[in-house]
């Protein structure tokens, strides 16, 4: 009874360090990058009654970004947050806004000219892919629970 028990402690610790190792291999390990090379994009964002077309900017990390707002009402701004950079647009007069998309992930941007009521609901996303990070930490995440189970599993 006690061998059994000794085999049994035995193979959860062994479970456990194979576990993490895998996990320290998911966060540690370098990943190769998948994409496209960086390249100049020229992205058109109209703006008009609290919307903007399209709501959803997808890029690739390293891209030179070139966005074109227009208006087709009154005067909209476009803010980008995290890059911390704006610009305005008339009805007839389009603004610009030029950056390289460095850091991945999610970035609002937002109307930064007051525009009416539904102003602060005018918000639309920029996505820098790939984003590595959060990958890392999904497969970080699966591999822990599956030896969690294993490690648990009577």
């Amino acid at each position: 009874m006690i061998g059994t028990q000794f085999a049994r402690r035995k193979t959860q610790w062994l479970f456990a360090g194979v576990t993490m190792a895998l996990v320290a291999l998911a966060l540690l390990a370098p990943l190769p990058v998948t994409g496209a090379a960086p390249q100049e994009r020229h992205i058109t964002i109209s703006a008009h009654t609290f919307a903007f077309e399209p709501g959803t900017v997808r890029v690739n990390r390293g891209d030179t970004v070139v966005i074109n707002l227009e208006s087709a009402d009154v005067m909209h701004g476009l803010y980008l947050d995290g890059y911390e950079i704006s610009t305005r647009a008339e009805p007839g007069q389009p603004g610009e806004l030029r950056f390289v998309a460095d850091r991945d992930g999610a970035f609002h941007f937002r109307c930064a000219v007051p525009c009416g009521n539904l102003h602060p609901f005018m918000i639309g996303k920029l996505i820098v892919e790939p984003n590595l990070p959060w990958l890392r930490a999904v497969a970080a995440t699966l591999i822990a629970a599956v030896g969690a189970g294993a490690v648990f599993w009577k």
